[in-house]
């Protein structure tokens, strides 16, 4: 399951004219122009958007070639004519969640997997930097295109008992707003799950991505961890119970009597007298359940891709579907006839951009949100 929507970036530009000097016509001698006063000034503010636009063919293909002239914007209902389109490089985050407590399917393997398929299917002229968080977030690698490089970062990468999801969402932002790139792409590949705070706590983060210009994607972990736990939300479970020590855990146990212990199967029904780890366990799977729909909301809000596989070897193999929206983008911008300086307080935008081009099918619908003051 996945769906597809662009990015926003409000820049603002003062330009100051000052008030020319006159001729004295009684005297008909020229005066010295005056230096202009803070009342002579006249600001004028030029406000542009910037979205990211995803152009296909009918074939479902990457459409090269497209012109301001193709498209048409509505911005709450008003029509804008685009100022300028460009194909640039993509400058991609990739964050992996390397941890969390109560965690079954996802594993540092597989999430190194699957940030392996982004990279290897991006364009060569494509930037990327890499990010994990487990008990803290921390940037493994900076912007580069040498893909032996980032790859070998995604070795580095190690796994942990906690999940700090919004202070890696934090950083993600900072990471970004610091580089002062251009058509910013942010990949996640997690559960959305936060150890250290409440699952609203992280909704309220994720929207403040909404007023940054940058594209979120996400290959989710929800669906497989909350189907892998639901049998053991009640006290008696035919499914056995998964194992809390990471396989990589007991690769590295003595071989023999105590690696094939850790190793050795469950079988049969289990019987869980512990209401206290029911509880725990009830409330992990509701929080994966409202993770989905905000993960689903941001992607869609910010015309990135959501994935929701069934299964590990599906992640991985949709990877390259991630990558593949990334660089089927254009930045384009354009000037609100409504301008954003007007606003008072919060205020929320919807945005479209519409194919005016026979052939051309562009994918751009993106929620803006930001606070303004007159």
């Amino acid at each position: 399951m996945y769906s597809k929507r662009p990015t926003i970036a409000v820049a603002t530009l003062a330009l100051i004219f000052s008030l020319a000097g006159f001729a004295d016509a009684q005297s008909g001698r020229v005066q010295p122009t005056p230096s202009p006063t803070p009342d002579d000034l006249v600001r004028v503010v030029t406000e542009e958007i910037k979205l990211n636009v995803l152009a296909f063919n009918e074939r479902d293909a990457f459409f090269p070639g497209v012109v301001a002239g193709d498209l048409v914007i509505t911005d709450d209902n008003i029509l804008h004519q685009p100022t300028s389109v460009r194909r640039l490089p993509a400058n991609v985050l990739i964050v992996m969640d390397t941890g969390g407590e109560m965690r079954s399917v996802k594993t540092l393997d597989w999430t190194r997997k699957v940030a392996r398929g982004v990279i290897d299917s991006l364009r060569p002229e494509d930037s990327i930097a890499l990010m994990q968080y487990a008990e803290k977030a921390e940037i493994v690698a900076e912007w580069t295109t040498d893909r032996t490089a980032i790859n070998n970062a995604v070795k580095r990468t190690n796994f942990g008992r906690r999940s700090a999801f919004v202070d890696a969402l934090r950083l993600a932002t900072g990471f970004f707003t610091k580089s002062g790139l251009e058509n910013k792409q942010l990949v996640l590949i997690t559960d959305g799950t936060d150890t250290t705070v409440s699952i609203a706590k992280v909704g309220e983060e994720l929207k403040k991505l909404l007023a940054t210009d940058i594209s979120v994607h996400v290959l989710s972990y929800t669906s497989m961890e909350s189907g892998d736990i639901a049998p053991r939300t009640s006290m008696i479970s035919n499914t056995p119970p998964r194992s809390a020590m990471p396989d990589m855990v007991k690769d590295q146990l003595p071989k023999g009597g105590p690696q094939e212990a850790a190793k050795q199967p469950k079988i049969g029904p289990t019987i869980n007298l512990d209401r206290t780890l029911i509880k725990k366990i009830k409330a992990r799977k509701e929080d994966l359940e409202a993770s989905q729909i905000q993960l689903e909301h941001i992607a869609s809000d910010t015309n990135g891709e959501f994935i929701l596989p069934e299964s590990t070897d599906e992640m991985v193999a949709k990877a390259a579907i991630v990558a593949r929206m990334i660089d089927s983008s254009y930045v384009v911008t354009y000037t609100p006839k409504n301008p954003v300086i007007e606003t008072r307080g919060t205020a929320e935008r919807n945005i479209e951009v519409t194919s005016k081009r026979p052939g051309l099918i562009v994918q751009a619908r993106r929620k803006l949100v930001f606070n303004a003051s007159k």
